[in-house]
């Protein structure tokens, strides 16, 4: 394998890890303020609208470890209570 071979496998490692810290740092944040949502001293809800919520969320997970093991494509969809 020639050094510029070597250098771009290297840039490429890099730019993932970089990306993969701050976006599933980003992930957790967002999704404990989802979270937040479940206060009901501050917000009035329907365990349906919890449901629907945490559905949503377990669907877009089991897309991305499919997408991890290679077997799915991208799905862009719109959350809507």
């Amino acid at each position: 394998m020639s050094s510029a071979a070597i250098n771009e496998k290297r840039d490429a490692r890099a730019k993932f890890v970089e990306l993969a810290n701050k976006r599933v740092t980003k992930a957790i944040k967002d999704i404990r303020l989802v979270g937040n949502l479940s206060n009901r001293r501050a917000y009035k809800y329907e365990d349906t609208d919890a449901k629907k919520i945490i559905r949503a969320l377990q669907s877009e997970l089991d897309v991305l470890k499919a997408r991890f093991r290679g077997d799915a494509g991208d799905d862009d969809s719109i959350f809507s209570l």
